[in-house]
């Protein structure tokens, strides 16, 4: 039988997820983000990328455009408050338990309103 080792992530409020960079979807000057994958696996892609992977991610507050192309993200909000807006949707506010998903082709915009951190589970389409 082959071993596998537990992946695991403690005290998720004050994990070290690494320095910040500058958001690069940022339509708030200053805005950046840090995040620490804690496991990737799955069936590998056609271009061989790990088709899952799960971790931390934060950011500061301002405002920020994003797409999920090609996969499908899982969020569940840790601490910070944002809002998402989705065009023809009323926007929708996440905070702490939230859970949210985004699947393949979703885009919006992101409102932070606070620090916000988050666990994230992605899936390769």
């Amino acid at each position: 039988m082959t071993r596998t080792r537990t992946r695991a992530a403690h005290d998720t409020a004050a994990a070290d997820l690494g320095p910040h960079a500058a958001k690069p979807t940022a339509r708030t000057a200053g805005m950046t983000e840090a995040a620490r994958a804690v496991w990737s696996g799955g069936t590998p892609n056609a271009g061989g990328e790990p088709r899952i992977e799960t971790g931390l991610w934060e950011c500061t507050p301002g405002v920020f455009t994003a797409a999920r192309e090609g996969y499908t993200e899982i969020c569940t909000i840790l601490s910070g408050r944002v809002t998402l807006e989705v065009e023809g949707e009323d926007p929708e506010e996440f905070g702490p338990g939230d859970v949210m998903v985004m699947p393949s082709g979703w885009t919006g915009v992101w409102r932070v309103h606070e620090p916000l951190r988050k666990h994230y589970t992605t899936i390769l389409d």
